[in-house]
């Protein structure tokens, strides 16, 4: 029985995992997408993940310095002339020589000539393979911290990019969804009068109206017809931008996402945000780090610098190779600078204005960064306030159109009246359209304050 149960309990469990993972999809809207693909192929990206590749490589360049470098050194030397160094062996031989010869009655010792030494070599060559290796060297060390910062650094800066990037593809969809809807409340408005141009022309044949409300209306028709134009112009721009923002071709279709959308109904308090997460700020400190480091490398000099090296090679006249032209050379350098007119100490005095200068720019940043967060949810918090107000506004004007247009019907209404209720109804409209596509793009500005859209989900 307990068997059964773990099999069922096992079975209810997949479930379960299955559709939350399947919610956690969904939860990934169109927008959202189309924000990964952007992330996939917008070139100022690129740019900056290409600065963050630098960074990594310019590690490893500084990790690879505290392993041994090989190199290979040759020399050869054709010399004639120049100074010489004199040796008289034959004033020292010759006299002993010759009393050795006269005592044996012969020329068994032959006369020596005095002998002259070039000291440039001639025909000389030396070729070695040098191994060179880092036994004690602060900067080195200092150095290779640094570097590790700077790839902090380089995130932080693609971060940055990603985000406003993120902030620019919201606010190009919202606009671009204002632009469509303000296409089509203009075609709505152009049927509205051309449903009025029908009415007045059966009113023009049945002699109930004269032909004025007629011209007025296809005077109106015109208006519609120019501002549609303006509107779809817009449209086009609109989708442009988008598209270059994801990098691809400007005429290709967007496809608008409801669930992108909010209903914009809620007020923001100021007290509510958060810039600590802000990338602007951790690039800041990480460039603190990196001038620290810096200084602490123009300090490194009262540490004396130790290496050691094996030269292993040949060395010898006309060329010639054997065991005896065969030599290696170890030994240790050491370097220790006490004295440089004061150098070092300058350049740590520069090192430290840099490191003052980062955290003065740190505090200037973060109290712009809450004056952009004040101001962004100032703006969400009007941009709120104006969609309810152009709801309501919106609501009333189709009431008095609605009431107007029964009254022209019977007759107890001018035409100008009837469109003056028809264009109240159309500019409610568009700012509807208009103040709720400005509360998404102000979550969009607040989103990038705080730092809060999930950037490692894309």
């Amino acid at each position: 029985m307990s068997t059964i149960i773990n099999k069922v309990t096992k079975f209810i469990l997949g479930i379960v995992i299955s559709l939350v993972s399947f919610t956690a999809n969904a939860q990934k809207t169109l927008l959202d997408q189309y924000i990964a693909e952007a992330f996939q192929n917008n070139q100022g990206l690129h740019s900056q993940e290409f600065q963050l590749e630098k960074s990594l490589y310019a590690l490893k360049e500084a990790q690879s310095m505290f392993l041994p470098n090989v190199s290979f050194l040759g020399s050869y030397t054709k010399t004639g002339g120049g100074r010489t160094i004199d040796f008289p062996i034959g004033d020292l031989l010759n006299p002993i020589y010759n009393s050795l010869n006269q005592l044996q009655g012969g020329e068994n010792f032959p006369k020596v000539q005095n002998a002259s030494f070039l000291l440039n070599p001639d025909n000389f060559y030396d070729a070695k393979f040098r191994t060179t290796l880092p036994l004690i060297n602060a900067e080195l060390w200092y150095n290779q911290q640094m570097k590790k910062e700077m790839i902090g650094q380089q995130q932080a800066a693609v971060n940055v990019y990603k985000r406003e990037l993120v902030k620019n593809i919201k606010t190009a969809y919202f606009q671009y969804y204002q632009a469509v809807k303000a296409v089509d409340i203009y075609n709505n408005a152009l049927q509205l009068v051309n449903e009025n141009i029908r009415v007045n022309e059966s009113m023009l044949r049945n002699g109930v109206r004269n032909s004025t409300a007629l011209t007025r209306a296809e005077t109106e028709k015109q208006k519609i017809d120019a501002s549609i134009n303006q509107a779809e112009n817009a449209q086009k721009n609109a989708q442009a931008y988008f598209n270059f923002l994801l990098n691809r071709s400007l005429t290709t279709e967007i496809s608008l996402d409801s669930a992108a959308f909010s209903a914009g109904d809620k007020i923001i308090d100021n007290a509510s945000g958060d810039i600590s997460s802000r990338e602007e700020l951790t690039q800041l400190n990480k460039t603190a780090a990196v001038y620290q480091l810096n200084k602490k490398i123009q300090q490194s000099y009262i540490v004396p610098k130790l290496n050691t090296f094996l030269d292993l090679g040949s060395q010898g006249y006309d060329w010639k190779y054997n065991n005896k032209t065969q030599y290696y050379m170890w030994g240790v350098n050491l370097q220790w600078d006490l004295f440089a007119a004061g150098r070092n100490h300058y350049k740590t005095q520069q090192a430290t204005q840099d490191v003052k200068a980062v955290k003065a720019q740190y505090s200037e940043t973060e109290q712009a960064l809450k004056l952009q967060l004040e101001q962004v949810i100032n703006n969400f918090n009007t941009a709120t306030a104006n969609f309810q107000a152009a709801q309501t506004q919106l609501q009333l004007a189709q009431k008095y159109y609605t009431d107007q247009l029964k009254m022209y019907k019977a007759g107890q209404l001018l035409y100008l009246e009837l469109i003056d209720a028809q264009n109240q109804l159309t500019n409610a409209q568009l700012q509807r359209a208009v103040a709720f596509a400005n509360v998404q793009i102000a979550q969009a500005g607040i989103e990038r304050t705080i730092a809060s859209y999930p950037l490692q989900n894309n």
